[in-house]
């Protein structure tokens, strides 16, 4: 089992910066690839960013695309999640999530991630 900690959220105007950060502990951490997702108000959890276990392989939603980047430290047991130019619409809480079973890569579902911390909240102000 992994427990993870997520922070570094909070309130910032619209065009603003959040670095998130999610802490592990438990199971090695190098053995779980690693997922940013966030869900608003009304609205649906959806896929933000995700990470191979080894860091090679990322991957980011169209929407966040070119604004935000995930990186980790496996020495640190913790992923990242850099969030520039923020808009509004980046309001929500902001999960991440473990999965150990997508074998060699990464996910842009939520079912494969077995383990969720418990959400840090973003809010951009315009």
């Amino acid at each position: 089992q992994v427990q993870l900690v997520e922070s570094g959220g909070g309130l910032v105007q619209a065009g603003g910066s959040l670095r998130l950060s999610c802490a592990a502990s438990g199971r090695t951490f190098s053995s779980y690839a690693m997922g940013w997702f966030r869900q608003a108000p009304g609205k649906e959890r959806e896929f933000v960013a995700a990470i191979s276990r080894g860091g090679g392989v990322t991957q980011c939603s169209g929407s966040v695309k070119g604004r935000f980047t995930i990186s980790r430290d496996n020495a640190k047991s913790t992923v990242y999640l850099q969030m520039n130019d923020l808009k509004p619409e980046d309001t929500a809480v902001y999960y991440c999530a473990a999965d150990a079973r997508t074998p060699g890569g990464i996910s842009r579902l939520a079912s494969p991630y077995d383990y969720w911390g418990q959400g840090t909240q973003v809010t951009v102000s315009s």
